[in-house]
Protein backbone atom coordinates (compact mmCIF):
# COMPACT_ATOMS: atom_id res chain seq x y z
CA UNK A 1 0.00 0.00 0.00
CA UNK A 2 1.53 3.55 -0.89
CA UNK A 3 1.52 6.30 1.51
CA UNK A 4 -0.81 8.00 -0.70
CA UNK A 5 -3.77 5.15 -0.33
CA UNK A 6 -3.05 4.61 3.17
CA UNK A 7 -3.35 8.79 3.98
CA UNK A 8 -6.94 8.34 1.82
CA UNK A 9 -7.98 5.28 3.86
CA UNK A 10 -7.09 6.95 7.26
CA UNK A 11 -9.15 10.13 5.80
CA UNK A 12 -11.94 7.65 4.91
CA UNK A 13 -11.72 6.30 8.44
CA UNK A 14 -11.94 9.53 10.28
CA UNK A 15 -14.62 11.40 8.13
CA UNK A 16 -17.05 8.85 8.71
CA UNK A 17 -17.52 8.73 12.90
CA UNK A 18 -16.89 12.67 11.58
CA UNK A 19 -20.21 12.37 9.66
CA UNK A 20 -22.01 10.82 12.78
CA UNK A 21 -20.85 13.29 14.74
CA UNK A 22 -22.03 16.44 12.84
CA UNK A 23 -25.22 14.71 11.48
CA UNK A 24 -26.26 14.10 15.33
CA UNK A 25 -25.00 17.45 16.61
CA UNK A 26 -26.65 19.40 13.63
CA UNK A 27 -30.10 17.73 13.88
CA UNK A 28 -29.83 18.29 17.88
CA UNK A 29 -28.85 21.91 17.12
CA UNK A 30 -31.21 23.17 13.74
CA UNK A 31 -34.06 23.48 15.55
CA UNK A 32 -32.86 26.30 17.52
CA UNK A 33 -34.73 29.63 17.23
CA UNK A 34 -34.72 33.89 18.02
CA UNK A 35 -37.33 35.60 17.95
CA UNK A 36 -36.27 38.96 16.89
CA UNK A 37 -39.21 41.84 15.96
CA UNK A 38 -41.95 38.91 15.42
CA UNK A 39 -39.45 36.66 13.19
CA UNK A 40 -38.32 33.70 14.23
CA UNK A 41 -34.68 33.24 13.01
CA UNK A 42 -33.58 29.54 12.42
CA UNK A 43 -30.26 30.50 14.25
CA UNK A 44 -29.62 26.88 14.95
CA UNK A 45 -29.63 25.46 11.09
CA UNK A 46 -26.91 28.13 10.50
CA UNK A 47 -24.80 27.22 13.37
CA UNK A 48 -25.27 22.93 12.03
CA UNK A 49 -23.76 24.30 8.92
CA UNK A 50 -21.21 26.01 10.20
CA UNK A 51 -20.33 22.85 12.38
CA UNK A 52 -20.05 20.78 9.42
CA UNK A 53 -18.08 23.47 7.71
CA UNK A 54 -15.33 23.59 9.95
CA UNK A 55 -15.41 19.47 10.32
CA UNK A 56 -15.11 19.40 6.61
CA UNK A 57 -12.21 21.95 6.37
CA UNK A 58 -10.42 20.14 9.26
CA UNK A 59 -10.59 17.19 7.45
CA UNK A 60 -9.59 18.12 3.93
CA UNK A 61 -6.57 19.99 5.46
CA UNK A 62 -5.51 17.78 7.81
CA UNK A 63 -5.44 14.53 5.37
CA UNK A 64 -4.80 17.07 2.57
CA UNK A 65 -7.23 14.90 0.04
CA UNK A 66 -11.07 16.04 -1.29
CA UNK A 67 -12.11 12.17 -0.55
CA UNK A 68 -12.65 12.57 3.30
CA UNK A 69 -14.31 16.13 2.79
CA UNK A 70 -16.66 14.53 0.19
CA UNK A 71 -16.99 11.46 2.59
CA UNK A 72 -17.85 13.46 5.73
CA UNK A 73 -20.65 15.76 3.68
CA UNK A 74 -22.30 12.39 1.57
CA UNK A 75 -22.30 10.64 5.20
CA UNK A 76 -24.13 13.38 7.09
CA UNK A 77 -26.58 14.01 3.45
CA UNK A 78 -27.08 10.67 3.45
CA UNK A 79 -27.87 10.36 7.70
CA UNK A 80 -29.93 13.37 7.56
CA UNK A 81 -32.03 12.35 5.10
CA UNK A 82 -32.65 9.12 6.16
CA UNK A 83 -34.11 10.75 9.74
CA UNK A 84 -36.37 13.25 7.41
CA UNK A 85 -38.19 10.27 5.86
CA UNK A 86 -38.85 8.52 8.63
CA UNK A 87 -42.27 8.20 9.58
CA UNK A 88 -44.47 10.35 11.28
CA UNK A 89 -43.88 10.84 15.11
CA UNK A 90 -40.46 8.88 14.44
CA UNK A 91 -38.95 11.70 11.79
CA UNK A 92 -36.29 14.10 13.64
CA UNK A 93 -36.50 16.60 10.86
CA UNK A 94 -39.49 18.21 9.71
CA UNK A 95 -40.19 20.18 6.23
CA UNK A 96 -39.95 23.36 7.58
CA UNK A 97 -37.40 26.53 6.91
CA UNK A 98 -34.82 24.99 9.72
CA UNK A 99 -35.26 21.63 8.68
CA UNK A 100 -35.11 22.69 5.16
CA UNK A 101 -31.84 24.69 5.62
CA UNK A 102 -30.54 21.96 7.51
CA UNK A 103 -30.61 18.95 4.73
CA UNK A 104 -29.87 20.78 1.65
CA UNK A 105 -27.58 23.28 3.33
CA UNK A 106 -25.74 20.04 4.12
CA UNK A 107 -25.11 19.32 -0.06
CA UNK A 108 -24.81 22.74 -0.52
CA UNK A 109 -21.89 23.50 2.51
CA UNK A 110 -19.93 19.98 0.97
CA UNK A 111 -19.51 21.67 -2.35
CA UNK A 112 -18.01 24.65 -1.25
CA UNK A 113 -15.88 23.07 1.11
CA UNK A 114 -14.48 20.90 -1.93
CA UNK A 115 -14.11 24.06 -3.48
CA UNK A 116 -12.19 25.35 -0.69
CA UNK A 117 -10.14 22.70 0.09
CA UNK A 118 -9.03 22.06 -3.25
CA UNK A 119 -5.93 24.38 -2.53
CA UNK A 120 -4.86 21.55 0.54
CA UNK A 121 -5.19 18.72 -1.81
CA UNK A 122 -1.79 16.90 -2.73
CA UNK A 123 -0.57 17.44 -6.43
CA UNK A 124 -0.11 14.32 -8.32
CA UNK A 125 3.48 13.54 -9.33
Amino acid sequence: MTKRAAGRAGGIAAALPAALFVALAGTVLHRQQLLVAGVELPWGAVAALVLLASVELLLGSAFRSLVPTAVCGAGCYALTGWWSTLEIGKRLIIADLAGNLWIFGTAAVTVAMLLWCRRYARRAG
